[in-house]
């Protein structure tokens, strides 16, 4: 189904991806003519929402897009069987990390129309939950907002409470993984991250935040931002729209459970 967008939203379009109705439907068409005629492709979703990811995260470069694609689907063909098979929420584990809020989005939108994405690692216990029950929990919450169609324009907010990470969690991936995972967040990955926070990032894992940076472009990195406290990210943050353990007004309980039911 055609998903209608305002018309802030499609100004938006038009003025930082260059898209308007004649690009985006000639994009469309050729996308699906690549698709049909691409050999190493077996199988693959077509439909305009799915290739608008990709068209949009790329600013309609036909070659870019096509590219991000084909990572995308190597992606998930590679790591599919342990890391994106089951992305349903209402598996009881995935439940449960959800209701810990492990990782969450706020039920508003920020000024700009922005999705905020909240993940807190610190309550993910190693000794408890796997690496791929990790990887599912990213997989079902990006999944699901990159459906929606504003959010593919508008892009993302991150915004990541470190509090109560270990050494032990750094332990869940190899250095190898640990790298794949990083540059697969932004190169193939079809998100516009517009935003990045990061508060109460315990000392002694600076040594990985900084390791992390380097792998990232100087675009992302540049909107990087870490925090020693809550209060400092209110500067950026709209801190109302957060939950009420970070100053908000609504309890981070409620939230999730308007999520969940």
């Amino acid at each position: 189904m055609e998903q209608c967008l305002n018309i802030d939203t499609l100004e938006i379009a038009k003025e930082e991806l260059r898209e308007d109705e004649a690009t985006r439907n000639n994009a469309l068409s050729q996308m699906r003519l690549w698709l049909k005629q691409n050999k190493k492709i077996i199988h693959s979703r077509s439909d305009d929402s799915f290739l608008l990811r990709f068209l949009r995260a790329k600013k309609f470069s036909l070659p870019l897009a096509q590219e991000s694609l084909e990572r995308y689907l190597l992606l998930r063909q590679t790591f599919g069987h342990k890391h994106f098979n089951e992305l349903d929420i209402t598996c009881p584990r995935l439940e449960k990390l959800l209701e810990l809020g492990y990782i969450f989005v706020v039920p508003k939108r920020d000024k700009n129309g922005r999705r905020i994405i909240i993940t807190r690692p610190g309550v993910f216990n190693p000794s408890i939950w796997t690496n791929a029950e990790m990887c599912r929990m990213h997989g079902v919450t990006y999944e699901t907002l990159m459906e929606d169609q504003e959010n593919q324009i508008r892009g993302f907010v991150h915004y990541t409470d470190a509090a109560g990470m270990c050494l032990q969690q750094l332990t869940l991936f190899t250095p190898r993984e640990a790298v794949r995972i990083v540059k697969n967040g932004e190169r193939t990955l079809p998100m516009r991250h517009k935003e990045i926070y990061g508060v109460n990032v315990p000392l002694s894992l600076k040594f990985a935040l900084d390791f992390g940076m380097t792998l990232i472009s100087e675009k992302i990195r540049s909107r990087v931002k870490i925090f020693s406290s809550i209060e400092e990210s209110h500067l950026y943050v709209d801190k109302s729209l957060l939950p009420k353990e970070y100053g908000g007004e609504m309890e981070m309980s409620k939230m999730i459970g308007e999520l969940i039911f």
